[in-house]
């Protein structure tokens, strides 16, 4: 009886053997699809990051030019604007509306949004 106990401890033993060997390549699979999903990701990465660096030079590049071009257009208000803001210091009117005729005191709004867009 005693070997029959000991052989079924054995058989046991295999078995239980054969299924931590199984659980065993079943992790291994495991580990190798994860390992070239790892791999996968790092080159989608890579690339993006490099897709992003290009696009951030092409964003400076265009504003480096907006703002070229911004400047090129910039048109200097020279002193006909200089002489308009101090006719209306003065007391006089210089928008569209009321040109050449007294303030009173008051701020004119019209006056005001011409000399502004004059500046800008």
């Amino acid at each position: 009886m005693k070997e029959r106990n000991f052989l079924d401890k054995v058989i046991d033993f295999e078995q239980q053997l054969e299924a931590m060997h199984k659980q065993f390549r079943e992790l291994m699979g495991d580990v190798a699809k994860m390992t070239e999903e790892n791999h996968s990701l790092q080159l989608e990465n890579h690339h993006l990051r490099k897709r992003l660096e290009e696009m951030d030079e092409q964003v400076k590049e265009t504003s480096e030019k907006q703002q070229y071009e911004k400047k090129a257009h910039t048109v200097d208000v020279g002193e006909g604007v200089d002489n308009l803001a101090r006719l209306y210091n003065e007391g006089f009117h210089v928008c569209n509306v009321h040109y050449g005729s007294t303030r009173k005191g008051e701020d004119c709004l019209f006056c005001l949004s011409f000399l502004n867009k004059q500046n800008v």
